[in-house]
């Protein structure tokens, strides 16, 4: 095995969530950052967070609105013409 080609592994490194929880760990950086953490996800905590879903569906609705009345006021094609088989 090649020697010297593995980082250096930190046995007590300090990781910091955007909750403010700290808490130590091992790894290969010196400092670790997260955004959630099991102090504050809602799986471990038993809080839901809900989403205003409702507004995305009212922009759905909207485009698909103005998109059936540029259809509709869109230029009607002229039929096709039929072609003749030749003989």
């Amino acid at each position: 095995m090649k020697s010297d080609i593995h980082p250096q592994f930190n046995e007590n490194i300090k990781v910091t969530c955007a909750c403010g929880n700290t808490f130590v760990t091992g790894s290969v950086a010196k400092e670790l950052y997260t955004e959630i953490c099991s102090s504050c996800h809602p799986f471990y905590t038993g809080k839901q967070k809900l989403l205003d879903t409702a507004g995305n569906v009212d922009k759905f609705k909207k485009r698909s609105a103005t998109a059936v009345s540029i259809k509709a006021a869109a230029k009607a094609k002229k039929p096709r013409k039929e072609r003749t088989a030749k003989k």
